[in-house]
């Protein structure tokens, strides 16, 4: 039985208990991912206050001053028994009940709170449940649909075949984390169709077992006016929208009433390296940087195979890259001669650029000669890594200009490479490089670096060092290297003293 009447008591009528947390998933339909453009790899969650439930056939009012309040239909679960770290088999014998919910948001209240939705989320009457429950035991959860409408206009129909994780791993993969009691729920996400809802639109949402034709009913929200109450300025954010809520609020720029995005310019702009970033580089040991970001789970990051023609001088700049394929004698005569990719590459390099060249490895011929170093030096070019040989060797390297190289060779280029394009994505020395990359070398060899990594990981590099040169005086001292490199909690305690000192 399901209470209209307006008392606390009975918006949780339909329910067991008042439930003691409500945990939502945030993504969760393969249909609502293609609209948002994303897809997560494992089930993400937000909490909503228990004193948002509002029973079928209640109201919504959406506050003063507010544009985007949303329907979301959702298939909610009720938990039965209590589920701690429970296995992804069982885990559906702790669900008592599925009904229906509608997760209402307000887009507005999202600026300061986008993920955890706090406020956007957990308004007054903001979770209507029900109005009947269905008994988890009799239901095939693979086989349950929702569906809602405005207005008696279906905007919503989808089933749990459409869920990218089946309704079981939400228990079990929260139940890893906390404690899931009875009473508590679990809203499961909503498909695509969500929108926004404006005052004396009706709004019902029914979850249903086809199979069985065991329903939850229709649960029934009209939304309405909020009291002229302002929020209170100065206590916390205030309502805020851009087109960017209003495109997330009503599903899509067309049905929010936006114009189409114009297409993006590409950038042109040489993006280059700050002279202080530079500074920090030059600082770092590639060895440092090269492990650094291996702990951000970059591996594949070394030129491997080259040696430098100048082992002292440190290299430093952005990627330009040249493109050789192999060598064919009727590709050769279109490509290899006049002023080919490689002259134009020479030509163009900018200030502070390292020319960088796939030769796939291939040792038996030159990639450039001292006429292209001169060349490259000339116009401030930073550096060249070729994965490739260096033809006049002594002459390149009395240039001057740093030089990474797997070797020399005296042929010339026609006899294995063919010059084919630049400012691409290249292969070189087994990593990839695009335009625009960071390049570092030193003796130990040659790293590529993500543009948007490079101060980061110039920084903790930087502070890396003075934390190995630390270790290396107390070894010096006859210290251990047990427990001292890497440091164990006693030695760190010494070192952030003495740092901090």
């Amino acid at each position: 039985m399901t209470s209209h009447d307006d008392t606390p008591d009975a918006r949780f009528a339909a329910l067991p208990v008042r439930p003691g947390k409500i945990i939502a998933v945030h993504l969760s339909y393969s249909s609502r991912a293609d609209q948002r453009g994303r897809r997560p790899a494992a089930p993400s969650y937000f909490l909503k206050a228990s004193s948002s439930v509002a029973a079928t056939g209640g109201t919504i009012a959406r506050p003063a001053g507010t544009e985007l309040l949303a329907f979301e239909g959702e298939i909610a679960l009720v938990i039965g028994e209590p589920a701690r770290r429970v296995a992804l088999a069982d885990a559906w014998d702790h669900v008592g009940w599925v009904t229906a919910a509608n997760d209402l948001g307000l887009y507005d209240l999202r600026g300061n709170d986008k993920g955890s939705n706090v406020r956007s989320k957990s308004g007054e009457g903001f979770t209507p449940l029900g109005p009947d429950l269905i008994d988890a035991r009799t239901v095939d959860p693979a086989a349950l649909r929702v569906r809602t409408w405005v207005n008696g206009e279906l905007r919503q129909d989808d089933t749990t075949a459409g869920l990218m994780f089946p309704l079981a791993q939400f228990v079990a993969d929260l139940s890893q984390h906390l404690t899931l009691e009875r009473g508590d729920i679990i809203l499961t996400g909503t498909p695509a169709g969500s929108s926004v809802i404006v005052p004396a639109d009706v709004v019902e949402v029914e979850v249903d077992a086809p199979a069985s034709g065991a329903s939850s009913g229709r649960l029934v929200t009209t939304v309405i006016d909020g009291p002229d109450v302002a929020f209170d300025v100065g206590i916390g954010s205030l309502p805020t929208v851009d087109d960017t809520q209003r495109e997330e609020a009503w599903g899509s720029r067309e049905s929010a009433g936006l114009p189409p995005l114009e297409p993006p310019t590409p950038d042109t702009t040489p993006q280059g390296l700050t002279p202080r970033l530079r500074e920090k580089l030059e600082r770092v040991p590639v060895a440092g940087l090269s492990q650094q970001l291996r702990k951000r789970g970059l591996d594949n990051v070394t030129i491997d195979g080259v040696r430098p023609l100048h082992p002292s001088q440190k290299l430093v700049g952005t990627a330009k890259t040249l493109r050789f394929v192999p060598g064919r004698e009727d590709l050769f005569a279109s490509h290899g001669g006049g002023y080919n990719a490689q002259k134009r590459t020479f030509d163009a390099v900018g200030e502070g650029e390292v020319i960088v060249i796939e030769a796939r490895g291939e040792a038996g011929s030159g990639t450039l000669g001292d006429i292209l170093a001169i060349r490259a030096q000339a116009r401030g070019a930073a550096g060249i890594v070729t994965d490739g040989g260096v033809r006049d060797v002594d002459a390149v390297a009395a240039v001057g200009i740093p030089v990474y190289t797997v070797g020399a060779h005296p042929a010339v280029l026609g006899r294995k490479h063919v010059p084919w394009d630049h400012d691409v994505t290249i292969a070189c020395g087994g990593t990839t490089v695009q335009p625009g990359d960071v390049i570092v070398g030193d003796a130990d060899g040659v790293i590529v670096i993500p543009p948007a990594l490079a101060e980061e990981v110039a920084d903790a590099a930087l502070a890396q060092e003075v934390e190995d040169a630390w270790v290396a005086a107390r070894v010096s001292e006859g210290h251990p290297v047990d427990g001292l490199f890497p440091m164990n909690a006693r030695w760190r305690a010494r070192y952030d003293a003495e740092r901090d000192a």
